[in-house]
């Protein structure tokens, strides 16, 4: 048996991939393209065609859209080891939404022509990759939900506690330390808040002991307590 080379080895690590055989991963392994970005790059823009599905190696990246009234609606972000672009299976010829790396990022490229070849193929991969558009599709229900329903605390909170569910890594016994990589503006735009309403309730947070951050890098917060961080939001 030939051994997998060291690159197939590396995709086998994304969750996404696991599900695919040596073959399949050889496959996308010879026809991808290894990327790199800087910070508040375009991956890709509204209107254009798409020609990659796209898996974050190293980074973070930003999908929005624009409104008609010119404002910037943040839809999701997506961090190491995540896919996006994988609506490219629907009948649509153009992204209705951009990709910009928050951070310098590493990207692979797996040409459409190979991923829908991989979907037809495998449905294990097929089903994962269905459950990741239902899965978007129910976090912008959510989203719509807690606008309508829950305070600008709660919204604030719960991207906090649910950054740390995602991306989180645990610090001692009840701590977790999370580095969303966004600024104030940005998470006001992904809570349907305002910068100000960001910063004085992180404030308020930090006050309380209930988070910790430093002024230089406010995007690496630590949370105390996971399970105290939501109580509290429950009874908000």
């Amino acid at each position: 048996m030939n051994a997998l080379s060291p690159l197939v080895l590396s995709l086998r690590e994304f969750k996404f991939l696991k599900v695919l055989s040596s073959s399949e991963l050889e496959m996308v392994a010879n026809s991808s393209n290894f990327k790199k970005f800087n910070k508040s790059t375009f991956i890709y823009e509204v209107g254009q065609s798409p020609s990659y599905v796209y898996i974050v190696e190293r980074g973070s990246v930003k999908l929005g859209m624009l409104a008609s009234c010119g404002r910037t609606l943040t839809k999701d972000i997506i961090y190491e080891g995540e896919i996006f672009g994988e609506n490219v299976i629907t009948s649509s010829q153009q992204y209705h939404e951009f990709a910009e790396t928050m951070t310098d990022s590493r990207i692979v490229c797996i040409p459409i022509s190979v991923f829908k070849h991989l979907i037809e193929k495998n449905h294990l991969f097929a089903s994962d990759i269905m459950n990741v558009m239902v899965s978007r599709l129910q976090h912008l229900e959510d989203r719509l939900h807690n606008f309508v329903f829950k305070k600008a605390k709660e919204r604030i909170i719960e991207f906090i506690y649910k950054s740390g569910i995602r991306k989180g890594v645990k610090i001692g016994i009840d701590e977790c330390l999370i580095d969303h990589g966004m600024s104030h503006k940005e998470i006001a735009l992904l809570t349907d808040t305002s910068r100000q309403t960001v910063a004085r309730i992180l404030n308020e947070l930090k006050r309380s002991n209930f988070i910790h951050y430093s002024s230089r890098k406010s995007s690496k917060i630590l949370i105390r307590n996971m399970d105290r961080l939501m109580e509290m939001n429950i009874a908000v």
